[in-house]
């Protein structure tokens, strides 16, 4: 299996020497699965001219859009359960990650990481926000003194 991230971005030489590599015999006998995972580009992208042998042979496509809040509450508290400590975040924070995420599962999990690396660091046993507060908002820089200009 070959998992290829931003495949938007790959030239069309590229994706057609995959679709020729994938498999033996023509179609009939599979060697490699390959997986193309983009954005809306890449869609765009498989319907050139050249590139619409490869786009035929694409058995499922999964287009995602933006995660509804509800979505990515649901994940982080599944994501949370799975990791064996269900209770590690405080229910505000989670709400507020998953406003901070504009519907992006990878900016949750990003968010998220950062923190609990920096709840471990600090050896914290349970992540609210607080530490949110902490980590997020960017120093205060100082205000620059006026002097009084020449006249």
């Amino acid at each position: 299996m070959l998992l290829v991230d931003e495949a938007q971005e790959m030239s069309p030489a590229v994706l057609n020497e995959l679709r020729l590599l994938a498999s033996a015999r023509f179609d009939s006998q599979p060697l490699l699965c390959v997986v193309l995972a983009g954005d809306t580009r890449l869609t765009d992208h498989l319907r050139r001219e050249e590139l619409l042998p490869l786009g035929s042979r694409i058995r499922t496509r999964l287009a995602t859009e933006h995660a509804r809040r509800e979505e990515l509450l649901a994940c982080l508290q599944h994501l949370c359960a799975s990791a064996g400590n269900a209770a590690l975040m405080s229910e505000p924070l989670q709400h507020t990650l998953c406003d901070h995420a504009a519907g992006n599962y990878r900016i949750l999990a990003t968010l998220a990481s950062e923190l609990l690396a920096v709840a471990a660091q600090t050896e914290r046993p349970h992540l609210d926000e607080a530490l949110f507060l902490e980590v997020f908002t960017p120093p205060a820089t100082a205000t620059p003194r006026r002097t009084a200009l020449p006249r």
